[in-house]
């Protein structure tokens, strides 16, 4: 979502242009919406699809259901073994800056000791990376090129000034489905399924902004569905995953609760979260015991890829709105982002598992007007790739964190 502040800057640029237009004219043909109300939530589901959704900011009975029936799968797959250590691999938004990820997967590929992983998330532009991070090295070269070869044409297109004064944002999304739809195509849904059968998850996450909630969606299982509509719907969680508010018109899902049906509008699921693992959706431990351990038969170790610089980066703000209110929105999102660091660790302590952090260097130059300027973004990536490739030095700890016993020695 970091992407926001470049978009936040177009779309400024034309707001004058955009207010003498509504002066001049009725704002007419806007969309119907009928979102579920506030008290079917609990009951809202896909159509014919249940349990491929959960609200991603509480427990969900059915998530916990399918965490146990994934370890049935394991033992069925052999995939994990009793004592393997099991990974998790987070992957947050972060615009273009999601090429800084993707070569970090691919150059782990290259130093062969990327883990098989039990669960990956993605978010934003994380939803992008997150199939082919799921798929594993076989699928790395599909990785590179939607992080090296793209640019903004390929992901979203301007509407006149006009087209928006009758619409619910500033550009189409034409752009990105037909760029969802080239690299998710129907056999690499199948694998994704073939996957997901062996007991592994693949989590998106989006906004249901009406709501003003996150969704976490079960992609494996809308894979594996078989249902006629889940290519499309699994497309279409990616682009609403990605869609950039205003920027970026919602994608709206159709569902239903109580025996009728509804029209749920989603946005970027980094408004909600720049980054998440499972949060209170899942409790391991309680898996454990329903199972009949006492504690998890697998150590689990996490992996938190943040497409964004940590540390802050000065920049002269001219005293215009113009430049004011993209600064304003990237520094929310950076501290957003720090925030749901901070959460995961939390997470990871709970669940005594390992926490592993990676992100984009802070001496890296990644300055640029366009937000998927292709240069800039093939340095993001094979930044990503070295550092990989020759043994990235995870961190232990969320930034500005220290042990007690370390905070004790400094003081």
């Amino acid at each position: 979502m970091n992407a926001l502040g470049a978009m936040v800057r177009r779309c400024i640029d034309g707001l004058v242009a955009l207010v003498i237009a509504v002066a001049a004219c009725s704002c007419a043909g806007l969309r119907p919406h009928s979102p579920p109300p506030e008290e079917a939530e609990p009951l809202v589901q896909i159509p014919a699809m249940p349990g491929v959704r959960t609200w991603g900011d509480e427990y969900s009975p059915e998530f916990q259901k399918d965490l146990i029936a994934s370890v049935h799968q394991e033992e069925q797959s052999g995939l994990f073994r009793d004592g393997d250590t099991v990974s998790v691999l987070a992957i947050s938004g972060g615009g273009g800056d999601g090429a800084f990820g993707a070569g970090l997967l691919c150059g782990w590929t290259a130093a062969g000791n990327r883990p098989n992983f039990k669960l990956v998330t993605g978010i934003s532009t994380g939803a992008l990376t997150a199939p082919f991070a799921f798929l594993g090295p076989a699928y790395d070269d599909k990785l590179k090129k939607v992080y090296t070869s793209i640019t903004s044409k390929d992901i979203f297109k301007l509407k006149s000034i006009f087209g928006m004064l009758r619409t619910d944002a500033m550009t189409l999304n034409d752009s990105l489905s037909k760029l969802t739809t080239e690299y998710i195509d129907g056999k690499t849904l199948k694998d994704i399924a073939a996957e997901h059968a062996k007991g592994r998850r693949l989590y998106i996450g989006t906004t249901a902004l009406d709501a003003q909630r996150p969704v976490i969606w079960n992609m494996g299982a809308i894979a594996a569905s078989g249902h006629p509509d889940a290519p499309d719907l699994f497309r279409r969680i990616m682009i609403a995953s990605a869609a950039v508010p205003v920027a970026f018109p919602p994608v709206y899902f159709t569902v239903e609760a109580g025996g009728r049906r509804y029209d749920e509008m989603h946005v970027d699921g980094g408004v909600s979260n720049q980054v998440f693992l499972y949060g209170p959706v899942l409790n391991p431990l309680a898996g454990a015991k329903e199972l009949g351990f006492e504690r998890p038969r697998r150590s689990l170790r996490v992996y938190v890829i943040r497409n964004a610089k940590i540390k802050p980066v000065w920049q002269p703000v001219r005293p215009i709105m113009r430049s004011i209110a993209p600064r304003s929105v990237s520094t929310l999102i950076k501290e957003q982002g720090i925030g749901d660091i901070f959460r995961i660790f939390v997470t990871t302590r709970r669940d005594g598992a390992d926490f592993n952090l990676a992100y984009i260097p802070d001496e890296l130059d990644t300055n640029r007007s366009d937000e998927f300027n292709n240069q800039v973004m093939n340095v993001l990536f094979d930044t990503g790739y070295r550092l990989a490739r020759h043994g990235y030095r995870w961190q232990k700890g969320p930034p500005g964190f220290f042990p007690v016993e370390q905070h004790g020695k400094r003081g």
